[in-house]
């Protein structure tokens, strides 16, 4: 076999696995219950998957088609910091709140799919969470209300 032949080979399966990767991701990740504590309101479970090292949070929720209300990504830092976040390869309209370190939701933005301009957290934060588009609101959840988060 000819190395322009062999070189051909090995790059598909190499986007084989990457897409496999992508396209099985959901059930590779650690998934959690996190209840959100709602001012008036009793607390609301939220299903996530966890998103902890710079390779997961960098793969984050791209490529997928789909996302159910109640199911969302945690990102988690190991400090806080002004976090920024893009939609690159993400297909599905997000919504994304910049969490402190103690759990409390700073602020919640919108995203459209496939937009590269970033969205910055206005104050320091330690977790992002990225859930549908309006389930936030949908749910009754705003700034101020706390996340249990995970160990």
């Amino acid at each position: 076999m000819n190395f322009r032949r062999r070189a051909g080979i090995l790059w598909v399966f190499f986007l084989a696995g990457i897409f496999a990767r992508c396209g099985a991701g959901a059930s590779a990740w650690d998934t959690r219950k996190l209840a959100i504590e709602r001012k008036g309101g009793e607390p609301l479970l939220v299903q996530v998957e966890l998103a902890r090292t710079e390779e997961e949070r960098a793969r984050g929720l791209m490529f997928r088609r789909s996302l159910e209300d109640g199911k969302g990504m945690l990102f988690i830092y190991e400090h806080e910091d002004n976090l920024s976040f893009w939609m690159s390869n993400t297909y599905i309209p997000l919504s994304i709140a910049f969490i402190s370190r103690e759990g409390r939701i700073l602020e919640i933005h919108d995203m459209e799919p496939l937009n590269l301009n970033s969205v910055r957290s206005g104050a320091k934060a330690r977790y992002a969470l990225e859930v549908p588009r309006g389930w936030f609101s949908r749910a009754g959840i705003a700034p101020g209300d706390r996340l249990e988060i995970p160990d």
